[in-house]
């Protein structure tokens, strides 16, 4: 690059002044412009790059702290997805990770307890009504079937007051965990009340919600990541998912043979519905290991299950631009590539593939899905006034629920989603459906229905939404909750990853040959494809010993090919194998106690 002149030097930092103090981390400088003069702090510079952003890449602490205590939004994203924190991760320094992480949890409390009034202000004069959400989560991949969750929100609402009851609480990295909770959001005037009510253990916890000053001399103690959750961020990798909503299209579902071809329309809960897919819907995966020690990155790749590989998720690896260490390790990891200040904000200097940071190392997953949805023109409640800001409230801590605010806010066809199926996870999908409207299907202690000639609708009683007689209340109104609410993507991987080692297969879910006809995989090795399919096929069918002997000695054939050459398909085919024993014994236990008990039955007589 040519030599600037003093004259354009001055020029690009007086364009860049905030990002330029960042750069040369004067954080002092930084601390008094921010003071005195008024600076958009969330523009972005020439790269893409907030003041914060920037920051944190560089590695420069001092300066990220200038930054967070003038309020810097840490939530911003980058073309590719990543946040703030994700930099701040990939960096491998645990005080910035610490310090990200506490302002990321003050700021999401602030953040929810300025939003949640505004909602409840929102459907304060809209209908009142009760509903039920159902949740079905169903994957395409057999051995994941068995362990999908399921459950029911059931929302009530009246006035500025909702209420919503769930049995599903979160994995454990081991099991479901279920219990019994109703979130209980009560609007006034000034701000709102929060009562998460535990009706296993009794309990009420009761958050008054309102904006905490970011001067709370007991900030740090109450909202503060512990070092165990640093920890966990700086040895896994970073993982980031989403929906790619560009190329999102909805076509009418057609019905009939021979040529004659309708609209087709279903009945759902006694609604007529006009049924659409959503084509080109695709999931996209982003994981970076760069910042992970070599002992990190091999127990991460050990730790995936063989048949990533070949279950249809198209995954492709991109690592940065290698770099050789020369002088100072801190200049390697913030600036390997030597980028002077005048190349980085100068936006007509093309810096190729260099950049700053540590070289990313990123692998992404595209999973291709055909979402559906059924849409009702009359039904009886408006999706936009009153069941998007419940979405939005549950979306506040939960992925799932965000991901079905992403797709419900879409240009979506005319009339209310009674029923959608959307990609969660790349090998899982969910199945909302909404019914027991106004409780007229089945009867709901606190919510009577009205029926007449032309309407229906309901009354909730105003004990909905009040704490229940003898229960134990905790919280107050100076107490501040921490509110560490993490992403549970990873959490629902490891429950995938697990359940494909122990669970078994449901004979209705789709087959892995149906499954790799509608997803592609990598592989193109139409003999991998035709010995999985000749494995499943066989533990479908094995019903007594004859078959199980036939399904070993087509293992055995099959091990003793060239495909036994490929660990992943032996693994599968183990595992396959594995599966259809357990069955067949637990199929002869059975057996075996009917027997004795029409034997038992025969002599009583």
């Amino acid at each position: 690059m040519a030599h600037l002149s003093h004259k354009s030097r001055e020029r690009l930092k007086l364009d860049h002044l905030i990002h330029w103090h960042v750069w040369h981390n004067n954080f002092k400088e930084l601390d008094e412009e921010l003071t005195k003069n008024e600076f958009d702090i969330g523009k972005r510079d020439p790269r893409g790059r907030t003041p914060l952003m920037l920051a944190v890449t560089l590695g420069h602490l001092e300066s990220t702290r200038v930054l967070l205590r003038h309020n810097a939004d840490l939530s911003v994203e980058d073309k590719d997805g990543f946040t703030v924190i994700h930099e701040a991760v990939s960096t491998g320094y645990p005080e910035l990770v610490q310090e990200i992480l506490d302002h990321r949890d003050f700021q999401r409390y602030n953040s929810k307890v300025g939003g949640i009034p505004q909602l409840l202000k929102q459907i304060q004069d809209t209908p009142d009504f009760y509903v039920e959400m159902k949740w079905e989560f169903t994957s395409w991949v057999p051995l994941v079937s068995r362990m999908c969750p399921s459950d029911t929100y059931r929302v009530y609402k009246s006035g500025s007051n909702v209420r919503i009851d769930t049995s599903l609480l979160g994995f454990d990295h081991s099991n479901w965990q279920r219990g019994s909770r109703s979130y209980i959001f009560k609007g006034h005037n000034d701000g709102a009340v929060m009562m998460e009510v535990d009706h296993e253990l009794g309990q009420v916890y009761v958050e008054q919600l309102g904006v905490v000053p970011p001067h709370v001399a007991d900030f740090s103690s109450t909202l503060r990541s512990s070092s165990e959750a640093v920890s966990t961020r700086l040895t896994t990798p970073i993982i980031t998912t989403y929906i790619n909503i560009d190329k999102i299209s909805f076509e009418r579902s057609k019905s009939g043979i021979w040529g004659w071809r309708s609209n087709k329309t279903e009945m759902i809960n006694g609604y007529e519905c006009k049924v659409f897919g959503a084509n080109n819907v695709e999931l996209v995966t982003r994981t970076r290991t760069e910042h992970l020690t070599d002992v990190d990155k091999a127990r991460h790749k050990s730790a995936r299950s063989p048949f990533q590989s070949f279950l249809g998720i198209v995954e492709s690896e991109n690592k940065g631009v290698p770099v050789a260490m020369n002088g100072d390790t801190s200049e390697y990891r913030s600036n390997p590539c030597h980028i002077t200040p005048e190349e980085y904000f100068d936006s007509s200097v093309d810096l190729g593939r260099r950049d700053i940071g540590q070289p990313r190392e990123v692998s992404t997953k595209v999973q291709k899905f055909k979402a559906n949805l059924w849409l009702c023109e009359n039904y009886p409640l408006s999706l936009q006034e009153q069941i998007l800001p419940i979405v939005d409230l549950m979306a506040i801590s939960s992925s799932h629920f965000a991901k079905l605010r992403d797709f419900i806010t879409l240009q979506l066809p005319s009339g209310f989603p009674i029923t959608l199926e959307i990609p969660i996870f790349h090998v899982l999908n969910a199945r909302i459906t909404f019914e027991n409207i106004f409780a007229l299907d089945e009867l709901v202690s606190g919510v009577t229905p009205i029926r007449d000639d032309n309407a229906c609708a309901c009354v909730v009683d105003k004990n909905c939404f009040e704490s229940p007689t003898g229960y134990v209340r905790l919280g107050g109104d100076k107490e501040i909750r921490h509110l560490s609410i993490e992403t549970d993507e990873d959490l629902l991987q490891a429950a995938i990853e697990q359940s494909l080692l122990e669970a078994g297969s449901e004979e209705e879910e789709v087959t892995i040959w149906e499954a790799l006809k509608a997803h592609r995989p990598l592989s193109e090795d139409r003999a991998l494809q035709r010995a999985i399919q000749d494995s499943m096929n066989d533990y479908q069918k094995c019903s007594n010993f004859a078959l199980v002997s036939n399904f070993e000695h087509r293992c055995a054939l099959q091990q003793s090919t060239d495909l036994s050459e490929d660990p992943q398909l032996t693994l599968a085919l183990q595992l396959s194998h594995q599966t259809a024993l357990e069955e067949q014994n637990q199929r002869k236990e059975e057996e075996e106690h009917i027997a004795r008990a029409i034997q038992l039955s025969l002599s009583e007589k």
